[in-house]
């Protein structure tokens, strides 16, 4: 089907409500990206989405989107919290996929090649990677899951697996409300040895440097500047957050006509927020969440341990600062316009601005860092949100977005291919064909994708970041 994407204001275009849909979706594009647009399927589930009982106008797809299941990647969905539903497939397979920055007070210039490869090393010792690894330590494979998917980061924190100021710069504090293991099945909960891996899929560790600053003042607010080594942790809650949509989006599906909800699509089974399907959905989804947020305050541990071995400096030397941890793969009852709606994000990140009350105290001036990663090999973003970000329900997009599918860019791209177009970035991995999915040709030009943004108003950018060495998962974690 043909969908007419109609222009109502600065890369911005509406898609006018048809068929089923209660509300309008609106599409954020530059003119490039507008041009270089073919995927009809990520519009017809803006269209699916915007079918459901109790959602919110308008659904948002954001520059990065690209097809996924249900609701496309980079799209956002709220719905009423009293009227509206919940959907597994909406929040996505990897709950609380997000990304982490480290600051530090080296200088990019003072690690050499065989440095960085020694970091590297160290880290991967420590850090599996690739799908189904389970943690090579057993204390984390065994650790207490009930008081982990209750606490999240903070019960690794508080038993020093982190510096206690960690806590202060993760969304949520690190720790979703409403957590309840009783919700969880027990395949599940076998899939709970992960802690302290990246898996696969786009995942990955990341030394970088601050390229570019351009907000000086909020830069220097969160401790960045110009030359400065930096460390980007993007992974989530592995198999155990996998489970977790898997299951809910079968019990979704199974009960949707007992409460006469027309699915629009598998990939958005959905049940009422208040019905028990969803209450135990949303239990089960923080379960997850806070496993993933613990899961990144593990490997921050151990990437601050590889640096202080590899360097023979003091973490007080060294630095390793949590500059902040924000998710992308998720759903959370917030305030918008007066209301209380529950926000699906899926490969979409939430930027609050200066001023909102849910920023941590060292962020309120400013608004939080929301954290773009592009592809190995190309430079990621740190933005913040700007007062006309409600827009977007306190939303930007997660990363560059797929521009090439999995499966084209293992058949038309050669392992040469992918060496070349890392333009010197040291990559660690085991068999580079593995790999050939995430090389940078297969997304969006990141630049135009932020810029997307910031154009419209949303966004400002505080730092552009390049790659140095990057540790990747290897396989697809769907």
């Amino acid at each position: 089907m043909n969908f007419n994407l109609e222009p109502c204001g600065k890369n911005r275009y509406r898609l006018s409500p048809y068929g089923d849909m209660q509300v309008e979706a609106l599409v954020f594009l530059s003119p490039k990206l507008k041009a270089q647009f073919g995927e009809s399927e990520a519009l017809k589930q803006l269209a699916d989405a915007a079918s459901l009982p109790g959602v919110v106008s308008p659904v948002i797809g954001m520059p990065d989107i690209h097809t996924g299941f249900g609701l496309p990647i980079g799209g956002v969905m709220a719905t009423d919290s009293k009227t509206g539903v919940v959907s597994a497939g909406a929040v996505g397979m990897d709950i609380n996929c997000g990304v982490r920055l480290l600051r530090t007070n080296l200088e990019a210039k003072s690690l050499t090649t065989g440095k960085l490869e020694k970091l590297l090393a160290a880290i991967e010792k420590r850090v599996p990677s690739g799908v189904g690894k389970s943690s090579l330590y057993r204390e984390f494979r065994e650790a207490d899951l009930e008081a982990v998917t209750h606490q999240g980061a903070a019960y690794f924190i508080r038993r020093g697996y982190g510096f206690p100021e960690d806590e202060a710069s993760i969304e949520a504090g690190g720790a979703l409300p409403g957590a309840d293991l009783k919700a969880v099945s027990q395949q599940a909960r076998e899939r709970a040895d992960q802690l302290a891996t990246i898996g696969g899929g786009n995942h990955f560790i990341e030394i970088g440097e601050v390229e570019k600053v351009f907000l000086p003042e909020v830069a220097s607010v969160m401790g960045l500047q110009e030359g400065q080594v930096t460390i980007l942790i993007h992974t989530g809650s592995r198999g155990f957050g996998h489970q977790i949509c898997t299951d809910y989006s079968a019990r979704m599906a199974q009960a949707a006509s007992k409460y006469g909800i027309r699915l629009p699509s598998k990939g958005l089974a959905a049940a009422p927020i208040d019905s028990p399907e969803g209450r135990q959905y949303l239990a089960a989804m923080a379960c997850a969440a806070n496993f993933a947020f613990a899961n990144r305050q593990l490997i921050t541990f151990l990437v601050r341990e590889a640096f202080e071995e590899v360097l023979k400096l003091s973490l007080e030397e060294i630095g390793l600062e949590l500059v902040y941890d924000v998710a992308h793969n998720i759903a959370k009852f917030e305030e918008h316009k007066g209301r209380t709606l529950l926000v699906h994000r899926k490969g979409a990140t939430r930027a609050l601005p200066a001023g909102h009350k849910e920023n941590p105290a060292r962020y309120l001036a400013t608004g939080h860092p929301a954290i773009i990663p592009g592809s190995m090999g190309t430079a990621s973003y740190v933005v913040i949100g700007t007062e006309r970000i409600g827009e977007t329900f306190n939303s930007v997009n997660h990363g560059a977005g797929r521009i090439m599918s999995r499966k084209k860019a293992k058949s038309s791209l050669s392992p040469e291919e992918l060496q070349e177009s890392l333009k010197g970035v040291l990559l660690r991995a085991k068999n580079l064909r593995s790999l050939l999915d995430e090389a940078p040709v297969a997304y969006k030009d990141i630049d135009e994708v932020v810029g997307t943004l910031v154009d419209a108003g949303l966004t400002k950018p505080v730092a552009r970041l390049k790659p140095l060495a990057v540790i990747k998962g290897e396989g697809d974690e769907g």
